[in-house]
C-alpha cells in the first residue's frame, strides 16, 4: 500500500501511527499541541522515536465532545498540515468525517483520511474517492443499539467496507478500524479485542486504536495518565492477529514492542 511517499508492506509488518492533535479538549492532554513550534518538535521527536505515519486531528470526539464547525475545524489544521508537510518527511493522515475539511486538506497535501465514521456520507465518499488518496474508515453506530453484537459489528463491517467499493474507493486504498471505544460498551470492546484475528476482512489492512481509551481505565481501575501498559498489551494483540497499523500517542514504547514482536516473528528488518 503506498501512503504518500512511503510505501507500506501491510501484509508482513505493523506500522505505528502517532497521533498529533490540535485541539484544547482532546482527552489524552499529552497529544494536545498548538504553537507550529511545539508541534514540529513533537513530530520531529515522533519520527526520531519510530513513527511510520503521523495522524492530525483537530476535533475531539471523546465521548461527550462538542462538534465544532467545519470553518473552526481548518482553522486549526490546515496551518499544522501545511508546518509538518513543509517541514517533515512523512506521510500525515487527517482524522476527520467532513467533506469540506478533507477536500482542503487534500489540496494543501495530506496522504490519508482517516474517518470516524466508517458509512462515508456522499460528499466525503466522493473527496476520497476523487483524491486518490487512502482512507481508514472506522466502525461507529449512532448508538450502541445491537440485536447480536458480533454479528452486528460483522454485518456493519461488511457494508462499510462494500459501500466504500461503491462509492469508488479503491480496494488498494482502504484501511479498517473496529473502533474500539465508539458505539460500544466495555464488554463489546473488549469482545473485538479478544477477537480481533475473527472479526476481519481480510481482503484489506486494518488498523488498531486503542492507546489509552477507557476500555483500558475501565478494565485496569486507571486515569489516562497511566494507562501505558495496557496499551502496550493491546498493540501485541494487533501483531498477533495481523493488523497492519496501530494508532498510538506513546512512540518509542509502542515502537519497541514492534519492534520486539517483529524480531520474534523473524521479520524484524523492514
Amino acid at each position: 500500500m503506498q501512503i504518500g511517499n512511503r510505501y507500506f508492506d501491510t501484509e508482513n509488518h505493523t506500522y505505528l501511527m502517532a497521533i498529533i492533535n490540535v485541539t484544547p479538549d482532546s482527552f489524552y492532554p499529552g497529544s494536545r499541541l498548538g504553537k507550529s513550534d511545539l508541534l514540529l518538535d513533537r513530530v520531529r521527536q515522533m519520527v526520531r522515536d519510530g513513527a511510520d505515519l503521523i495522524d492530525l486531528g483537530a476535533e475531539s470526539t471523546r465521548p461527550g465532545h462538542v462538534k465544532i464547525s467545519d470553518q473552526e475545524e481548518m482553522d486549526r489544521l490546515l496551518p499544522a498540515l501545511e508546518v509538518i508537510k513543509n517541514n517533515i518527511d512523512i506521510p500525515v493522515s487527517v482524522d476527520t468525517y467532513k467533506a469540506a475539511v478533507a477536500k482542503e486538506a487534500v489540496k494543501y497535501g495530506c496522504d490519508m483520511i482517516n474517518s470516524i465514521h466508517g458509512m462515508l456520507e456522499p460528499d466525503l465518499a466522493s473527496v476520497i474517492a476523487s483524491s486518490g488518496k487512502v482512507c481508514c474508515l472506522m466502525h461507529n453506530r449512532d448508538k450502541a443499539d445491537y440485536d447480536d453484537f458480533p454479528v452486528d459489528f460483522m454485518q456493519d463491517m461488511r457494508t462499510i467496507y462494500r459501500e466504500a467499493l461503491r462509492a469508488g474507493i479503491s480496494k488498494d486504498h482502504l484501511i479498517l478500524d473496529p473502533g474500539i471505544g465508539f458505539a460500544k460498551n466495555q464488554e463489546q470492546n473488549l469482545a473485538v479485542l479478544r477477537h480481533l484475528n475473527e472479526w476481519r476482512i481480510p481482503e484489506v489492512p486494518w488498523l488498531l486504536g486503542t492507546s489509552r481509551k477507557s476500555v483500558i481505565g475501565n478494565a485496569l481501575g486507571l486515569p489516562v495518565q497511566e494507562r501505558l501498559e495496557g496499551t502496550l498489551v493491546t498493540t501485541v494483540l494487533a501483531i498477533q492477529a495481523g493488523y497492519s497499523f496501530v494508532r498510538v500517542h506513546d512512540v518509542k514504547e509502542n515502537r519497541r514492542c514492534i519492534d520486539m514482536m517483529e524480531a520474534i516473528r523473524g521479520n524484524r528488518n523492514h
